[in-house]
């Protein structure tokens, strides 16, 4: 009994893509979990850098976050939140970006889950304030890759997978993801009255 077990939990296979949205570059990571194994699929940048226009850039993003969904048919689309910083305004770019890749997901029905920059470089090198280097070195010995990317925007996007895949597996496969606040409400009611009666004091 135990074998057999063994041998379903080996066979279940999940793709997960991973954005680190940008307006310049956008990078991406995919992976594949085999059973308690992961495995590089791929990784690369959407280069933004010879558009002026905000808005054609917006379209690039969608486009081809799109095409890469097609092409490696991902199970859900992990995506790296906007860090915020002094400057309001790459701020505001960075939720553009963001949500276009959120909204290119959506249209192919893959479900989105969101990561502080913060919460990902602790998933990867055990601290919160690991640099790119740090996050990028990290990555290739738990992917057993050599080749280093053009941009780190590349390992930054496999991150954001890669700490999706930790998640799983650290709270034993029972993560959970709301489609929205009604849903979150349904599963969540003590908190949500918790939370209301605070805020009448």
């Amino acid at each position: 009994m135990l074998n057999i077990a063994v041998m379903l939990n080996e066979k279940k296979e999940r793709v997960i893509m991973g954005i680190d949205p940008g307006t310049a570059v956008m990078g991406y990571g995919i992976i594949l979990e085999k059973g308690n194994k992961t495995e590089l699929i791929s990784m690369g940048v959407v280069k933004m850098t010879h558009l002026d226009d905000p808005f054609l850039k917006l379209q690039r993003i969608f486009e081809k976050t799109v095409v890469l969904i097609d092409q490696y048919k991902p199970d859900v689309l992990a995506i790296e939140a906007p860090f915020y910083g002094k400057n309001i305004q790459v701020l505001l770019k960075l939720g553009r970006a963001q949500g276009t890749a959120i909204a290119a997901a959506l249209s192919r029905n893959i479900s989105v889950t969101e990561y502080s920059p913060r919460k990902i470089k602790q998933s990867i090198t055990g601290s919160g304030n690991a640099t790119k280097e740090q996050v990028a070195a990290m990555l290739q010995r738990l992917l057993n890759f050599k080749e280093t990317p053009e941009f780190l925007d590349a390992t930054d996007g496999l991150a954001v997978a890669l700490c999706h895949s930790f998640q799983k597996i650290s709270t034993g496969g029972k993560s959970k993801t709301y489609s929205g606040w009604e849903s979150f409400v349904t599963d969540n009611k003590t908190k949500v009255k918790g939370l209301a009666v605070k805020a009448k004091k």
